[in-house]
């Protein structure tokens, strides 16, 4: 098991980590090709005007084949992930993200299957909010939210455990509400991704987004909790508050979000601002390849369907999830977001196939005849 670590937890609290473990051990095979014994015949012609000779070599299909066979032979899902954040524009770096591969590293036998767990988080009003979430997310996502513990993943089962999420979210806004190092004027959207078995759950309280990538088709896990979403401002509108220029109440871009009390109505009464999540989940089957979890600054200026095919074609060439949250988040910088960019690959199979093996095109050495050569070829083609 390989395991890379940043601590990022006070002591007093259980180690929440940026880490990346290999569940299970994927070892890729190392195509060769023989240029001298291709497995495309080379053919030659002779014209009367002699130029040049060329020859393709291209991969087997037959290796094209096996690497199908070994992706789709591994056990399911085999996780691996990777991540990446940059300031952008932006003066501050208010994001914060989790990647945790081994759930069990954190929680002991607190899940009888293999479980991992990931989140975003995109700070407004400074970056403190944010990262107090991410400093105690075991606890609060976990050990005080009566996640239900059992073997058996039911029907009832994965009814608690969204409702465990739930009040995991509201939680982390009461705890924000009293903790006096953070100021009511600063919050957090939030959206976390588990992983328990086969199971994917995820909840989002803001515009961070989760796309699953489904044989290359992107399939929203969460919506953006924004003004411009209908069902969004109609809730907003029928508990009181207003919408001005894409801002609830003429101040927020969000319209839910942990923290942010100085907008909230008195404690414990209904507000236009909450913090309670949408819950999604879904049983993986291996036509899911991979989920992208990010904040905001990526969405704005790309669409799911273009950041899955992004990541599916660089997952394709170099099979490393790291370096495609890299290559997400330049695409962003390149189309001038103007936020904090953070992203997260978490990767459930093998690609279907890796491009280790590009097509080469072979030269041959160019030669000339002499002319007592060419009249002994022009001889024989006019004898024939």
């Amino acid at each position: 098991m390989v395991e890379k670590t940043e601590v990022i937890c006070q002591s007093s609290m259980p180690a929440v980590l940026d880490v990346q473990y290999d569940l299970c051990v994927v070892k890729e095979p190392i195509l060769t090709v023989d240029v001298n014994n291709p497995s495309t015949p080379i053919f030659e012609s002779v014209s009367s005007e002699v130029s040049r000779f060329e020859s393709f070599v291209s991969c087997s299909e037959t290796i094209k084949e096996t690497l199908i066979e070994v992706s789709t032979s591994k056990s399911f899902p085999c996780i691996r992930s990777g991540s990446y954040a940059d300031i952008g524009s932006r003066p501050s770096m208010d994001d914060e993200h989790i990647r945790i591969d081994d759930l069990s590293i954190h929680l002991g036998p607190f899940f009888k299957l293999p479980s991992a767990f990931y989140a975003v988080f995109d700070g407004h009003g400074g970056p403190d909010a944010a990262a107090y979430v991410k400093r105690n997310a075991m606890r609060l996502f976990f050990e005080d939210a009566d996640i239900p513990q059992t073997s058996d993943v039911d029907s009832i089962f994965l009814e608690a455990l969204v409702d465990s999420h739930r009040k995991a979210f509201l939680l982390a806004d009461s705890a924000l509400a009293i903790e006096s190092s953070i100021s009511s004027s600063c919050g957090t959207t939030a959206l976390t991704a588990l992983v328990l078995g086969r199971h994917l759950l995820v909840a989002n309280a803001g515009d961070c987004r989760a796309v699953l990538c489904r044989k290359g088709v992107a399939v929203d896990m969460s919506h953006d909790h924004r003004p411009s979403f209908l069902p969004e401002r109609t809730r907003v509108e029928l508990l009181g508050g207003y919408i001005e220029g894409e801002y609830l109440n003429g101040d927020l871009s969000v319209t839910r979000a942990l923290g942010d009390w100085a907008l909230k109505l008195p404690y414990g009464s209904a507000s236009p601002l909450i913090a309670e999540p949408d819950v999604q989940q879904v049983v993986l089957t291996e036509d899911d390849e991979f989920l992208i979890i990010g904040c905001d600054g990526i969405w704005d200026v790309i669409s799911s369907q273009a950041a899955v095919s992004l990541v599916r074609r660089t997952l394709r060439r170099h099979n490393d999830p790291e370096r495609c949250a890299r290559e997400l988040v330049k695409e962003a910088l390149r189309l001038h977001s103007a936020d904090n960019l953070t992203v997260v690959v978490i990767c459930f199979s093998l690609p279907q196939s890796i491009e280790s093996c590009p097509p080469q095109r072979q030269r041959m050495r160019c030669f000339s005849l002499s002319e007592e050569a060419r009249n002994r070829l022009k001889s024989l083609l006019g004898g024939n």
